[in-house]
């Protein structure tokens, strides 16, 4: 097999050569990217199209021509013109690739431009811009430098997007030279793992997810047991891998003489026992400090590449929905209070005036994880700072419930090392998200921002609202039953 390496082929040798091997042998055992991952990618077209706005003159190579040679060829037909050129694309003998942007420069030279979703130059950039410049200074192209363009993380929008404010141009030409130097010897590498007959043996380790997450971790991993692996344990990082290569998979089989912090030790303990460790002490002293009436608040957020809305900037999560349960007194029936945004309009006016309203003006408000709902406020009364004195008596009434939890003071191997709120909801109360059309954030968001600036129908948009409505209302529901089932741990 004549194999021939593209840009992200490469990067994929760079990260895993079992990983690499499949891709060219084995294809269809590496399984389709999950939805958020594919949100991702989507949100990366975007921006990629939004560059081309800095090119009014460039001209689109090929667009939705898929046959490689015929791309190269309209790319070699478009040089002439010595205009910005968009995913032009260059063949040489074992190596091809099509470059975001190619810019010209004087009578003969051109720069390189790599798009990227990201508000920063990760690593893996440099890689990528060598393997492009390898290839296309191979082709015969003078190409005088390389530059990531990136998320602008501080650009606030207001109006239309302005491009040239909206993203960060870095030039990385001096750094990645020593790189390019190396990548015939990198592709040689590569090509001896594709033309094996057999993957490669790689033990599983940090390079599974760094820098991407690898699509084949299922398949790697499912020799781990899906509960208690060394893995799960608190803050283990590289040592778990180190246990695995020795032997050992299961927290429960870690010997007596491992060096284990404090909160792995309590995991330990835990999972050979198979009963949870409870610090009555602690709790109580956390359970002392709840006033009545208590407020179980929960926020959901959207965030996008490029803000969907004015005075929001790249990324910024800004809040579309609250849930409240209200429980006024021990022992009395929790009251539900909520708010989801109606429309595309930005959502905080209405958020911030609703939950000002909803919210008891007394007694301790109950949120897991307290920095993300503190945060998400201030943001919000940066925007309108009229609301500015009520949110100043919030903070010292927010109980962080998840405190108890991440301090390890109550543990159920059941949790297999997670905190969250949906491992431990399960094993304190029986209650789950399962049933739940909508049973994760990231889908929250992604399906409010899908009904709600996307064309649907009118049915649709109410199905999913009310799914909605059901999700974050579980959250906080979910948190009044954990705290009286930890009320009555032993």
């Amino acid at each position: 097999m004549n194999a021939l390496l593209s840009k992200s082929t490469y990067l994929m040798g760079l990260q895993c050569p079992k990983l690499l091997w499949h891709r060219f042998n084995a294809r269809e055992e590496i399984p389709e990217p999950e939805d958020g991952q594919k949100a991702i990618f989507d949100q990366g077209r975007e921006v990629g199209a939004l560059a081309k706005k800095l090119f009014p003159n460039g001209i689109e190579i090929a667009e939705g021509v898929l046959e490689l040679d015929q791309v190269a060829q309209y790319t070699q037909d478009a040089l002439p013109f010595r205009r910005p050129l968009f995913e032009a694309a260059c063949k040489i003998t074992d190596c091809y690739a099509r470059a975001d942007i190619l810019v010209p420069v004087g009578l003969r030279q051109w720069d390189i431009l790599e798009v990227k979703s990201a508000t920063k130059v990760k690593a893996i950039n440099h890689h990528d811009l060598a393997f492009q410049k390898h290839v296309f200074t191979n082709a015969g192209l003078k190409i005088r430098k390389t530059f990531l363009l990136h998320i602008n993380n501080e650009y606030v929008r207001q109006g239309e997007i302005d491009p040239p404010k909206y993203f960060t141009k870095v030039d990385l030409s001096e750094i990645i030279a020593p790189l390019v130097s190396a990548v015939p010897a990198k592709v040689a590498e590569m090509l001896a793992v594709i033309a094996r007959t057999t993957f490669p043996p790689v033990r599983i380790g940090r390079h599974c997810t760094d820098p991407y997450h690898c699509l084949l971790t299922s398949t790697c991993w499912n020799f781990l047991p899906k509960h208690n692996s060394v893995l799960a344990l608190y803050r283990v990082g590289a040592h778990g891998f180190t246990l695995i290569n020795e032997g050992i998979t299961k927290i429960a089989d870690i010997p007596e003489t491992a060096n284990l912090t404090g909160r792995q030790l309590i995991q330990w303990n835990s999972a050979r026992s198979g009963k949870p460790h409870v610090d009555s002490k602690a709790v109580q002293s956390f359970l002392k400090l709840l006033k009545y009436p208590l407020t179980f608040m929960d926020f959901e957020t959207f965030a996008s590449a490029i803000p969907l809305i004015n005075h929001s900037k790249p990324y910024e999560q800004v809040p579309f929905q609250f849930s409240l349960h209200v429980v006024a007194a021990p022992g009395a029936r929790p009251v539900h209070r909520s708010f989801l945004a109606r429309d595309a309009r930005d959502p905080r006016p209405d958020f911030m005036r609703e939950l000002a309203e909803k919210l008891p003006g007394d007694g301790s408000i109950v949120v897991y994880n307290a920095s993300f709902e503190i945060d998400r406020l201030k943001a919000c009364c940066d925007l309108l700072p009229d609301y500015s004195n009520w949110f100043a008596a919030v903070p010292e009434r927010i109980i962080d419930l998840l405190e108890p939890f991440r301090a390890f003071n109550y543990y159920h191997p059941d949790q297999s090392g997670s905190v969250s709120l949906k491992a431990v909801l399960p094993v304190l109360t029986k209650k789950s998200y399962v049933g739940l059309e909508i049973q994760e954030g990231g889908v929250a968001s992604r399906e409010f921002l899908r009904v709600t600036f996307g064309d649907v129908s009118k049915f649709e948009r109410a199905k999913i609202r009310r799914q909605l409505e059901d999700y974050c209302g579980l959250d906080t529901l979910g948190m009044v039953a954990i705290l009286n089932a930890l009320s009555t741990a032993p």
